[in-house]
């Protein structure tokens, strides 16, 4: 034990050292950070069905799914779910990392290749190398650089850049195309159920933590991978099902989504707004709609240094640094939401500037 602890007391010291010692901090200020993009998690509608929910089935699934922990409540919600997507089944899994998990290690076998695209998540990352496949990372967004007829992982907008994949593109590979819209579900597509509405997918990895505001995600897709996939997926057979109250809170969620467009509507005009602002200030982002805009800074501690500025302004906005990106990008990352105004956006574009100079 003692030999352990001066190596991990050695690990930690060496993460400060580099600028990359984190800190959990709760929210604080104007929300800048989150992924709550149609402003969901606290809507009253949520609240409402999720505490009748509670009250009505407990706190607790009490077990996996193929145990006691079935309810009504999750199959009606994934056939919905899939109805939404525009595919034959879905499944719930109670995190988005579990789903992603579950996709990788249960459909590629041994002898398969699975082509990663090198900036994709950390849940898709670690999905790949726990799968029997081959792993091959392909150049960031570069369909020649798959081979036909292979299993093709993306993510369709980048959580760290929001830019997006060309799925088209990919899809006229031919091969088995796998699609994490954890940052696309609510915001694209013309029932707001992403991208991969619009391109298709073998399956779809479709969070319900981000613009949906609850959490867990669900796997969509044809009935027969989906069937597979719930007799032979570790991560869905293995886990404790997610309270049954979340099921109630998620229904509501895709109830505002249908009534409301005008949210992701105005959420995508705002992050178009705070672009051209940020590029007015001489300050340079991409031009796209994504509500993810980076600031890319470069050095970790710079990076800390601006977060903690605006954090004092009243933004709450934080650093993203290695490991979730590579080496010399760290960045602020600045995630736009629908209860912001233009108002707002300029104030923060004048304290963003104030804090670089």
């Amino acid at each position: 034990m003692v030999q352990l602890e001066r190596r991990l007391r050695a690990h930690l010291a060496e993460l400060e050292r580099e600028g990359l010692l984190r800190k959990r901090r709760p929210p604080q200020g104007i929300d800048l950070s989150s992924n709550d993009y149609l402003g969901l998690a606290a809507h009253p509608l949520l609240k409402e069905r999720m505490a009748a929910a509670i009250c009505a089935q407990g706190a607790g699934s009490t077990g996996s799914r193929l145990l006691r922990g079935e309810r009504e409540c999750f199959e009606a919600l994934e056939i919905r779910f899939a109805k939404f997507k525009g595919t034959e089944r879905a499944l719930y899994f109670s995190s988005g990392y579990l789903a992603n998990l579950a996709v990788l290690t249960t459909f590629p076998e041994a002898g398969d290749t699975i082509f990663s695209d090198e900036r994709n998540h950390a849940s898709l990352i670690d999905g790949a190398r726990l799968s029997k496949a081959n792993r091959v990372v392909f150049p960031h967004l570069r369909p020649g650089a798959v081979p036909a007829d292979a299993f093709l992982v993306t993510e369709s907008v980048f959580s760290m850049d929001g830019d997006r994949a060309p799925l088209e593109e990919y899809k006229a590979l031919g091969g088995a195309l796998i699609v994490d819209e954890a940052h696309a579900v609510g915001l694209y597509g013309e029932r707001g159920s992403g991208l991969a509405e619009e391109d298709g997918a073998f399956v779809s990895v479709n969070a319900a933590g981000k613009a949906l505001g609850v959490c867990g995600a669900f796997v969509a897709g044809p009935a027969w991978a989906i069937a597979y996939l719930e007799q032979r997926a570790r991560p869905f057979l293995f886990s404790t099902a997610a309270p049954p109250a979340v099921a109630a809170a998620i229904d509501a969620s895709l109830d505002l989504i249908a009534a409301e467009p005008e949210r992701r509507v105005r959420v995508r005009r705002l992050a178009r707004y705070l672009r051209e602002r940020l590029g007015e200030a001489g300050i340079r982002v991409p031009e796209d709609d994504s509500p993810i805009i980076p600031v890319l800074v470069g050095e970790n501690e710079k990076a800390v240094r601006l977060a903690a500025a605006l954090q004092h302004s009243g933004f709450d906005v934080r650093a993203i640094r290695p490991p979730t990106v590579p080496p010399g990008t760290a960045r602020l990352r600045i995630s736009v939401n629908v209860g912001l105004s233009e108002e707002i956006l300029d104030g923060f574009v004048e304290k963003l500037c104030t804090a670089f100079s």
